[in-house]
């Protein structure tokens, strides 16, 4: 049985290392995603106060982690909008504003609580307990399609698929700062290390930890001071969209963590959207393509 709780204290060897890597060294069987995800929920205190992952580690100091964050609860009352069922596969769509998964134990109102209330099959399959089945996430402002397993095999195929970009992705998204017709940006991403929540585009590789992702766009419309624009992405790292568009001088519209025009009538929404995703098919997983229209609070916003 794996332990619930571990204690540890920063060796010397660790002193100026950033702590989410301590915590996969210190940690035995710990991946870099599950350290993320503890760190995230507020799981790795010192003297009873919550840590950051970015934080140097200073020799001395005693870590406890709490390792069981338990798995999402069923919530029947939490929205599920169901897009395509198959036996092995759930293509749902998530509202702007509704969390994907829970953060803390017994949080309610997520797609995960949804989802395990009406596919309880889900439970068990997926990353961590607190994601059954899902493939991949959503910002909680951002809305659209999301891909969900119902088996195992399944789980693996698609996971596998997203890393080889052979799950095809495509969001929305409204900008209001020009953009050249199309354009591809690859600039890697890590965390800023001046504010807690957000990530950084760089045009050359960071020092440390960083993630090497592409987005590709194309211009679709403009209309007065409004551009939308038609992104296609692989397995996108946090926020990877979001920042790769404000790379580009151009941040989504609403998304003031990223430098975007002010969107009174969307409240704490950006403007993005996962309108599309397709798998080709294999023996495991058959074929699907699934499209959500731009919602009506996007289209509201570029005019109708």
């Amino acid at each position: 049985m794996k332990p619930r709780h571990v204690e540890f204290v920063v060796p010397e060897t660790a002193a100026g290392m950033r702590l989410d890597r301590v915590l996969v060294r210190q940690v035995a069987g710990l991946g870099r995603k599950q350290a993320r995800a503890l760190f995230a929920a507020g799981s790795v205190t010192a003297a009873g106060r919550p840590l950051r992952g970015g934080m140097p580690a200073v020799p001395g100091v005693a870590i406890s982690v709490e390792l069981d964050q338990g798995g999402a609860t069923a919530d029947p009352d939490a929205p599920l909008d169901v897009r395509l069922e198959l036996d092995q596969v759930l293509v749902v769509m998530k509202p702007a504003g509704q969390p994907t998964a829970p953060l803390r134990p017994g949080e309610h109102g997520t797609l995960a609580n949804a989802i395990v209330a009406r596919y309880p099959e889900t439970r068990g399959i997926g990353h961590q307990p607190r994601e059954p089945g899902l493939v991949h996430r959503l910002d909680t402002e951002t809305s659209g399609l999301l891909v969900v397993a119902r088996t195992a095999p399944a789980f693996r195929t698609l996971t596998q698929a997203l890393g080889s970009e052979s799950l095809v992705k495509r969001y929305l998204a409204i900008v209001d700062r020009e953009l050249e017709a199309t354009g591809t940006i690859d600039w890697p991403l890590a965390p800023d290390p001046k504010k807690r929540g957000r990530v950084v585009a760089h045009p050359v590789p960071p020092r440390g930890y960083y993630h090497h992702g592409t987005t590709r766009y194309r211009v679709l419309e403009r209309r007065t001071d409004l551009i939308l624009v038609e992104l296609e992405v692989a397995r996108a790292f946090r926020h990877q969209v979001r920042a790769h568009l404000a790379a580009l001088g151009a941040p989504l519209v609403g998304d003031t963590l990223y430098g975007g025009a002010p969107w009174p009538a969307g409240g704490a929404r950006h403007a993005l959207h996962a309108s599309y995703i397709a798998w080709a098919g294999d023996a495991t997983v058959p074929s699907f393509r699934v499209e959500a229209p731009m919602p009506d609070d996007m289209r509201a916003l570029f005019g109708g």
